[in-house]
């Protein structure tokens, strides 16, 4: 049985390098998208949720705090205790902002003396980080522009700012995960949909069904060329984003792998079960473009944050895979961080692929009855 499987994979393999049209979208476009998205575009984003770390803990600093949260702009978070506990909340996702407020806040407010406040984003998101940064300032020059109606000290409040992770605020840091989200899943999901559907036009898939291998062993060895060579672009796409557009993986090498390999392997789930609901490659396309690759793209936080859409897009956002795996690459790569602060994400991908697969199991079962 192994040998007539490998067999099969070495007819798909031979099928898959004749083809200059899906050697061109294997290979070719990856390139091509890295290149564009890495130096043509550039988009704003916006955040809500902010840490605040409070040495002062007085009535003027308690005063300012309510403030940034009137705007409507800013939600508040935790108020931290100490430096040691604001890169946790950048590491879990849990916040792009941190305010800090120095001590005797409220004695120089009253006496006139300069007042510095520090500003510290994740430059993982560089738009966002600018955004959070434009609005903060502003709402503290708001806030000492009312005292300044209450007082007679004319005193300044100076922001100083920090981006971690990405001081440069490079935008090929923000769109090289998300290109790498959005190419994986048009090779896994529309290739492998397109051929299985392609089989089914020309009759053949009614042929390998009548033959001595079992249903599972087809679809294994219709998919498997597809994850290697999706695997490689994964692979592909992360040198050039490392040697041309100086993007760091700061984090396990392995553990990303892995996840690529596990997002591969959602994309590939995807694309069977739309092939198993398809008659024909039109309407395999029509189902990955619409059904995939336009929500991936949109409604993912690739190109806009989540918390600026309304809430029925958010919740779609929540069941589109891209938008977990843009974050673990985020992680991993930008941040540095290990399984423990991307655990829920990759549980969520693991998830997915089973249910995938399960639903995938029931249609083709209900096709062979």
């Amino acid at each position: 049985m192994i040998k007539v499987f490998w067999a099969f994979v070495k007819k798909e393999w031979y099928h898959i390098i004749r083809d200059k049209r899906t050697l061109l979208i294997l290979f070719g476009m990856p390139v091509a998208q890295v290149l564009l998205f890495g130096y043509a575009i550039s988009t704003e984003f916006k955040g809500a949720q902010v840490d605040v770390l409070d040495y002062a803990q007085d009535k003027s600093s308690t005063r300012l705090i309510h403030h940034l949260q009137s705007s409507g702009h800013f939600t508040l978070n935790t108020v931290l205790s100490s430096e040691q506990e604001m890169e946790k909340g950048f590491k879990e996702g849990t916040t792009k902002l941190v305010v800090v407020i120095p001590e005797d806040f409220d004695s120089d407010l009253y006496n006139g003396r300069d007042i510095t406040v520090q500003l510290i984003t994740d430059g993982s998101d560089p738009n966002n980080a600018n955004t959070l940064l434009q609005y903060a300032t502003s709402m503290l020059n708001d806030f000492r522009r009312e005292q300044l109606q209450k007082e007679s000290s004319p005193f300044q409040i100076q922001v100083e700012s920090r981006m971690l992770y990405n001081p440069q605020l490079l935008s090929a840091y923000t769109f090289i995960p998300g290109t790498i989200a959005l190419i994986l899943l048009i090779v896994c999901a529309m290739l492998t949909s397109l051929t299985i559907a392609r089989e089914k036009e020309l009759g053949t898939m009614e042929i390998l069904l009548v033959s001595p291998l079992p249903p599972l062993l087809i679809i294994l060895g219709k998919v498997t060329p597809y994850a290697v060579l999706a695997f490689l672009d994964a692979v592909l796409i992360l040198l050039l984003g490392y040697f041309v557009f100086k993007v760091p993986v700061l984090g396990s090498v392995l553990l990303l792998l892995f996840c690529c390999l596990l997002y591969v392997l959602v994309g590939l789930s995807l694309g069977t079960l739309i092939s198993t609901r398809s008659t024909s490659q039109q309407q395999a396309m029509m189902s990955s473009l619409m059904g995939l690759m336009m929500p991936s793209l949109i409604l993912s936080g690739f190109l806009f944050p989540l918390s600026s859409m309304p809430k029925i897009l958010q919740f779609i956002g929540q069941i589109i895979p891209a938008t977990y795996f843009i974050e673990i690459l985020k992680g991993i790569m930008l941040r540095g961080v290990g399984l423990q602060f991307i655990y829920v994400e990759v549980l969520v991908l693991l998830g997915m692929v089973m249910v995938l697969l399960a639903f995938t199991w029931k249609n083709f079962n209900v096709r062979l009855q």
